[in-house]
């Protein structure tokens, strides 16, 4: 399947619903949104994937919101948003690229370790502090989040 990756137009409306599977909270997706550069996969014409780029720090940005449409699973789209998402990171001059995921993950954990990343820390009881609802993925309460780098 050809698939494109892109910024989103300004004029586009964000795939809400393709966020909100990478991170349940609204208010947390529109600040990404407004602080970070969006970028959509599309397959013909439909857009199948999504990220966002935020910039953190100096010489840092982070990767958030890394989202693939359920039903195309495994088929190596989140791979390639995050390549992406790593080349245009050192295009735009970031030194670090850093991403975090929950510990239960264990997808999103072998993807962003496959992909380059390493992991540098653990943000104890992130998802309870941060989240109203638990969050449960693969039989497994989300409670940390795995924090990981990558050098550009």
């Amino acid at each position: 399947m050809p698939l494109i990756i892109r910024p989103l137009g300004p004029e586009e409306r964000p795939p809400l619903e393709l966020l909100l599977l990478a991170d349940p909270s609204p208010p947390l997706v529109e600040d990404y949104l407004r602080r970070g550069s969006c970028f959509v996969a599309e397959s013909d014409v439909r857009i199948v994937g999504v990220y966002v780029l935020l910039p953190t720090r100096p010489d840092t940005a982070e990767l958030v919101n890394v989202a693939v449409d359920e039903t195309l699973h495994g088929q190596g789209i989140g791979k390639k948003l995050v390549g992406h998402a790593v080349r245009t990171a050192r295009e735009a001059r970031f030194r670090t690229l850093e991403v975090g995921t929950g510990n239960s993950g264990i997808g999103q954990l072998a993807l962003y370790q496959k992909c380059g990343f390493r992991i540098v820390g653990v943000d104890l009881d992130f998802f309870i502090r941060h989240y109203d609802e638990p969050i449960y993925e693969n039989g497994i309460q989300c409670r940390d989040m795995i924090r990981m780098s990558m050098d550009l």
